[in-house]
């Protein structure tokens, strides 16, 4: 079986991927999953969730993906490993997502024991999984291995242009370059090669690009951010003086 593949976009540029589900759902035998446990507002105008990311045999080979490094994580690890020991990997990119992200530490950790066996192939990655990146790569990280911290999800407020490397979705060339930030549109390794911060066009998905409505995803991130500290404030000047049964999320205290 053929793990790593290649989309249409990433094929024009000889960069092999590898795909799980996007964002959440539910794997055949009905167990749930989330692969983006760090999503935000990107879960409501990803390119993933549309096309044919739906389609019926990309779905279920995305899942089966997802399947086998949930249920057997040393087999599918040496599966991969055995893949990238063919010819055609040596001097090769593999962008490791084009959809899903790293959704546990055990899962990561497997690509880094990955990338520092098969030196001679170059990978790269999306992610906003920080704080995962910030434990278990950023201390050490494998000398073949590229990533960019892409904003819209729930991490985005520990993110700092001046030090992290940064893409982010506008809604077009024009406001990408009005922003001084520097498109990727040209090669997808610009995000993780080129110039930074890093800007990504949107995709030209009618729907997506009325939900994000004329918003960098960053600033449509913060928006969510800054209502829900509004409504969270709002409960609290309307509470009981000294009650405090509940945090935030309504859990016992």
């Amino acid at each position: 079986m053929t793990l790593l593949r290649q989309n249409r976009e990433l094929k024009r540029l000889g960069i092999w991927n590898w795909s799980l589900p996007a964002f959440a759902g539910k794997l055949p035998d009905g167990r749930n999953y989330n692969v983006c446990p760090s999503t935000g507002v990107c879960a409501k105008a990803c390119y993933a969730r549309n096309g044919t990311y739906l389609f019926p045999q990309v779905k279920a080979r995305h899942q089966e993906n997802l399947r086998w490094t949930m249920d057997d994580l040393p087999g599918w690890q040496q599966a991969i490993l055995d893949e990238l020991s063919h010819k055609r990997f040596v001097d090769a990119w593999v962008r490791i997502h084009d959809s899903g992200d790293f959704y546990s530490r055990a899962y990561l950790s497997a690509w880094l024991e990955i990338m520092r066996a098969r030196q001679r192939t170059r990978f790269y990655a999306y992610t906003k999984e920080v704080a995962a990146f910030r434990e278990l790569v950023e201390p050490d990280p494998p000398p073949n291995f590229w990533w960019v911290y892409s904003y819209g999800g729930t991490q985005d407020s520990t993110l700092d242009p001046a030090v992290d490397r940064v893409a982010d979705v506008f809604p077009d060339e024009q406001s990408i370059a009005a922003a001084g930030w520097h498109s990727q549109e040209d090669s997808d390794l610009l995000a993780v090669l080129g110039p930074a911060p890093v800007g990504i066009p949107a995709n030209n998905i009618a729907h997506f690009k009325a939900r994000q409505a004329g918003r960098r995803w960053s600033r449509w991130r913060a928006g969510v951010d800054a209502a829900r500290a509004a409504r969270r404030t709002g409960a609290r000047s309307t509470a009981a003086p000294g009650d405090d049964r509940s945090d935030t999320s309504g859990s016992p205290r």
